[in-house]
Protein backbone atom coordinates (compact mmCIF):
# COMPACT_ATOMS: atom_id res chain seq x y z
CA UNK A 1 0.00 0.00 0.00
CA UNK A 2 2.63 1.95 1.04
CA UNK A 3 4.58 1.57 -2.52
CA UNK A 4 1.69 2.42 -3.93
CA UNK A 5 1.15 5.91 -2.25
CA UNK A 6 4.67 6.43 -2.84
CA UNK A 7 4.46 5.68 -6.81
CA UNK A 8 1.29 8.17 -6.70
CA UNK A 9 3.44 10.96 -5.48
CA UNK A 10 6.58 10.63 -7.80
CA UNK A 11 3.95 10.40 -10.80
CA UNK A 12 2.26 13.91 -9.39
CA UNK A 13 5.80 15.33 -8.84
CA UNK A 14 6.66 14.23 -12.04
CA UNK A 15 3.33 15.85 -13.67
CA UNK A 16 4.17 19.60 -12.05
CA UNK A 17 7.29 19.54 -12.20
CA UNK A 18 6.31 19.02 -16.14
CA UNK A 19 4.01 21.54 -15.89
CA UNK A 20 6.09 24.06 -14.04
CA UNK A 21 8.90 23.64 -17.06
CA UNK A 22 5.83 24.50 -19.42
CA UNK A 23 5.88 21.16 -21.08
CA UNK A 24 2.03 20.79 -21.02
CA UNK A 25 1.98 17.95 -23.13
CA UNK A 26 3.88 15.65 -21.07
CA UNK A 27 2.01 17.23 -17.71
CA UNK A 28 -1.72 16.32 -19.15
CA UNK A 29 -0.31 12.77 -19.90
CA UNK A 30 0.77 12.30 -16.70
CA UNK A 31 -2.46 14.28 -14.62
CA UNK A 32 -4.72 12.50 -16.48
CA UNK A 33 -4.58 9.13 -14.74
CA UNK A 34 -3.96 10.75 -11.43
CA UNK A 35 -7.51 12.70 -11.86
CA UNK A 36 -9.26 9.82 -13.26
CA UNK A 37 -8.44 8.59 -9.66
CA UNK A 38 -9.85 11.45 -7.86
CA UNK A 39 -7.49 13.33 -7.30
CA UNK A 40 -8.70 16.54 -6.39
CA UNK A 41 -5.24 18.68 -7.12
CA UNK A 42 -4.80 16.76 -10.41
CA UNK A 43 -8.16 17.44 -11.25
CA UNK A 44 -7.65 20.94 -10.93
CA UNK A 45 -4.16 21.27 -12.84
CA UNK A 46 -6.59 19.40 -15.61
CA UNK A 47 -9.31 21.90 -15.60
CA UNK A 48 -6.26 24.74 -15.79
CA UNK A 49 -4.56 23.01 -18.64
CA UNK A 50 -7.82 22.96 -20.16
CA UNK A 51 -8.51 26.64 -19.65
CA UNK A 52 -5.44 27.72 -21.14
CA UNK A 53 -5.15 25.25 -24.44
CA UNK A 54 -1.79 24.41 -22.67
CA UNK A 55 -0.99 21.09 -24.51
CA UNK A 56 -4.60 20.38 -25.75
CA UNK A 57 -7.13 22.27 -27.45
CA UNK A 58 -8.56 24.80 -25.17
CA UNK A 59 -12.02 23.84 -24.05
CA UNK A 60 -13.76 25.55 -21.39
CA UNK A 61 -16.45 23.00 -20.63
CA UNK A 62 -13.83 20.61 -20.44
CA UNK A 63 -11.91 22.72 -17.66
CA UNK A 64 -15.04 23.25 -15.84
CA UNK A 65 -15.54 19.31 -15.60
CA UNK A 66 -12.30 19.00 -13.77
CA UNK A 67 -12.79 21.86 -11.82
CA UNK A 68 -15.80 21.10 -10.80
CA UNK A 69 -14.99 17.61 -9.34
CA UNK A 70 -11.67 19.04 -7.75
CA UNK A 71 -13.90 21.89 -6.14
CA UNK A 72 -16.53 18.82 -4.93
CA UNK A 73 -13.78 17.67 -3.13
CA UNK A 74 -12.78 20.80 -1.28
CA UNK A 75 -9.96 22.15 -3.19
CA UNK A 76 -9.92 25.88 -3.01
CA UNK A 77 -7.63 26.54 -6.05
CA UNK A 78 -10.53 24.90 -8.39
CA UNK A 79 -13.17 26.49 -5.82
CA UNK A 80 -11.71 30.19 -7.19
CA UNK A 81 -11.13 29.00 -10.03
CA UNK A 82 -14.49 27.61 -10.62
CA UNK A 83 -15.83 31.06 -9.68
CA UNK A 84 -13.67 32.60 -12.44
CA UNK A 85 -15.25 30.00 -14.83
CA UNK A 86 -18.84 31.13 -13.95
CA UNK A 87 -18.00 34.88 -13.50
CA UNK A 88 -16.90 35.39 -17.01
CA UNK A 89 -19.43 32.72 -18.46
CA UNK A 90 -16.62 30.59 -19.81
CA UNK A 91 -17.57 26.59 -19.97
CA UNK A 92 -20.52 27.73 -18.16
CA UNK A 93 -23.69 29.99 -18.62
CA UNK A 94 -22.59 33.38 -16.84
CA UNK A 95 -23.87 33.24 -12.76
CA UNK A 96 -22.53 35.54 -10.87
CA UNK A 97 -24.79 34.11 -7.79
CA UNK A 98 -23.11 30.67 -8.73
CA UNK A 99 -19.63 32.75 -8.98
CA UNK A 100 -20.07 33.90 -5.93
CA UNK A 101 -21.25 30.19 -3.99
CA UNK A 102 -17.22 29.01 -5.54
CA UNK A 103 -15.43 32.35 -4.53
CA UNK A 104 -17.29 31.91 -0.98
CA UNK A 105 -15.93 27.87 -0.37
CA UNK A 106 -12.52 29.48 -1.61
CA UNK A 107 -12.69 32.58 0.77
CA UNK A 108 -13.63 30.31 3.54
CA UNK A 109 -10.95 28.48 3.73
CA UNK A 110 -8.38 31.42 3.51
CA UNK A 111 -7.90 32.15 -0.21
CA UNK A 112 -6.91 36.00 0.00
CA UNK A 113 -8.03 36.02 -4.01
CA UNK A 114 -11.06 34.82 -3.51
CA UNK A 115 -11.51 36.95 -0.11
CA UNK A 116 -10.68 40.01 -2.33
CA UNK A 117 -13.23 39.13 -5.38
CA UNK A 118 -16.00 38.82 -3.00
CA UNK A 119 -15.68 41.67 -1.38
CA UNK A 120 -15.81 43.96 -5.07
CA UNK A 121 -19.09 41.52 -5.39
CA UNK A 122 -20.46 42.88 -1.72
CA UNK A 123 -19.34 46.53 -2.81
CA UNK A 124 -20.86 46.54 -6.34
CA UNK A 125 -23.89 43.73 -5.20
CA UNK A 126 -22.65 41.18 -7.84
CA UNK A 127 -24.61 37.96 -7.03
CA UNK A 128 -25.43 39.15 -3.38
CA UNK A 129 -26.95 42.21 -2.47
CA UNK A 130 -25.03 45.23 -1.88
CA UNK A 131 -23.37 44.93 1.67
CA UNK A 132 -20.63 47.30 2.22
CA UNK A 133 -19.95 45.90 5.87
CA UNK A 134 -19.84 42.42 4.48
CA UNK A 135 -17.31 44.15 1.81
CA UNK A 136 -15.61 44.86 4.59
CA UNK A 137 -14.89 41.83 5.91
CA UNK A 138 -13.67 39.76 3.43
CA UNK A 139 -11.26 42.84 2.18
CA UNK A 140 -9.74 42.91 6.16
CA UNK A 141 -9.38 38.88 5.54
CA UNK A 142 -7.48 39.43 2.63
CA UNK A 143 -5.66 42.86 3.82
CA UNK A 144 -4.35 40.61 6.11
CA UNK A 145 -2.52 38.26 4.37
CA UNK A 146 -1.05 41.38 2.43
CA UNK A 147 -2.91 41.16 -0.55
CA UNK A 148 -2.27 44.62 -2.30
CA UNK A 149 -5.72 44.91 -3.96
CA UNK A 150 -7.56 44.34 -1.18
CA UNK A 151 -5.27 46.47 1.25
CA UNK A 152 -6.02 49.44 -1.36
CA UNK A 153 -9.93 48.98 -1.56
CA UNK A 154 -9.44 48.79 2.38
CA UNK A 155 -8.20 51.86 2.58
CA UNK A 156 -11.00 53.68 0.33
CA UNK A 157 -13.83 52.07 2.86
CA UNK A 158 -12.23 53.97 5.70
CA UNK A 159 -11.77 57.21 3.08
CA UNK A 160 -15.18 57.10 2.43
CA UNK A 161 -16.70 55.86 5.24
CA UNK A 162 -18.55 52.87 4.00
CA UNK A 163 -18.93 49.92 5.86
CA UNK A 164 -16.86 51.48 8.36
CA UNK A 165 -16.42 54.62 10.46
CA UNK A 166 -14.58 57.39 8.11
CA UNK A 167 -10.61 57.31 9.28
CA UNK A 168 -8.36 59.23 7.46
CA UNK A 169 -5.75 57.87 9.41
CA UNK A 170 -6.91 53.51 9.11
CA UNK A 171 -7.18 54.95 5.22
CA UNK A 172 -3.67 56.08 4.84
CA UNK A 173 -2.44 52.70 7.18
CA UNK A 174 -4.23 50.68 4.58
CA UNK A 175 -3.17 52.91 1.39
CA UNK A 176 0.78 52.41 2.36
CA UNK A 177 0.87 48.60 2.93
CA UNK A 178 -0.62 48.46 -0.42
CA UNK A 179 1.71 51.37 -1.90
CA UNK A 180 4.77 49.61 -0.48
CA UNK A 181 4.05 46.91 -2.81
CA UNK A 182 4.17 48.72 -5.66
CA UNK A 183 -0.08 49.17 -6.48
CA UNK A 184 -0.50 52.20 -8.26
CA UNK A 185 -3.87 53.62 -7.35
CA UNK A 186 -2.56 53.18 -3.39
CA UNK A 187 0.04 54.73 -4.24
CA UNK A 188 -1.88 57.72 -5.92
CA UNK A 189 -4.60 57.65 -3.34
CA UNK A 190 -1.53 58.21 -0.24
CA UNK A 191 -0.30 60.90 -2.27
CA UNK A 192 -3.27 62.75 -2.29
CA UNK A 193 -3.45 62.04 1.84
CA UNK A 194 -0.21 64.05 2.18
CA UNK A 195 -1.32 66.58 -0.23
CA UNK A 196 -4.74 67.18 1.51
CA UNK A 197 -3.12 66.35 5.58
CA UNK A 198 -5.91 63.70 5.86
CA UNK A 199 -4.83 60.63 8.27
CA UNK A 200 -1.08 62.28 7.97
CA UNK A 201 0.96 65.24 8.65
CA UNK A 202 0.40 67.83 5.09
CA UNK A 203 3.86 67.24 3.30
CA UNK A 204 4.16 67.96 -0.35
CA UNK A 205 7.32 65.93 -0.84
CA UNK A 206 6.30 62.53 0.50
CA UNK A 207 2.92 63.69 -1.92
CA UNK A 208 5.01 64.28 -4.69
CA UNK A 209 7.31 60.88 -3.98
CA UNK A 210 4.07 58.96 -4.06
CA UNK A 211 2.57 60.54 -7.34
CA UNK A 212 5.91 59.55 -8.85
CA UNK A 213 5.69 56.51 -8.33
CA UNK A 214 2.27 56.42 -9.77
CA UNK A 215 2.93 57.94 -12.31
CA UNK A 216 5.78 55.90 -13.39
CA UNK A 217 4.03 53.03 -13.49
CA UNK A 218 1.50 54.71 -15.91
CA UNK A 219 -1.43 55.98 -13.91
CA UNK A 220 -2.56 58.91 -15.74
CA UNK A 221 -4.12 60.42 -12.62
CA UNK A 222 -0.73 60.90 -11.04
CA UNK A 223 0.89 62.25 -14.44
CA UNK A 224 -2.03 65.17 -14.25
CA UNK A 225 -1.48 65.81 -10.51
CA UNK A 226 2.37 65.75 -10.71
CA UNK A 227 2.31 67.83 -13.74
CA UNK A 228 0.08 70.85 -12.08
CA UNK A 229 2.55 70.19 -8.75
CA UNK A 230 5.69 70.81 -11.26
CA UNK A 231 3.90 74.08 -12.83
CA UNK A 232 3.10 75.24 -8.64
Amino acid sequence: MNNESNDFDDDFEHAADAYEREDYKTAYKLFLPLAEQEDSNAQCYLGLIYAKGHGVPQDFKESVKWLRLAAEQGDNDAQFNLGVMYEKGEGVPQDDKESVKWYRFAAEQGDSDAQCILGCMYQQGDGVAQDYKEAVKWWRLAAEQEDADAQFHLGNMYDDGLGVPEDHEEASKWYRLSAEQGYAEAQYNLGMSYAKGHGVPQDFKESVKWHRLAAEQGDSDAQCILGCMYQQ
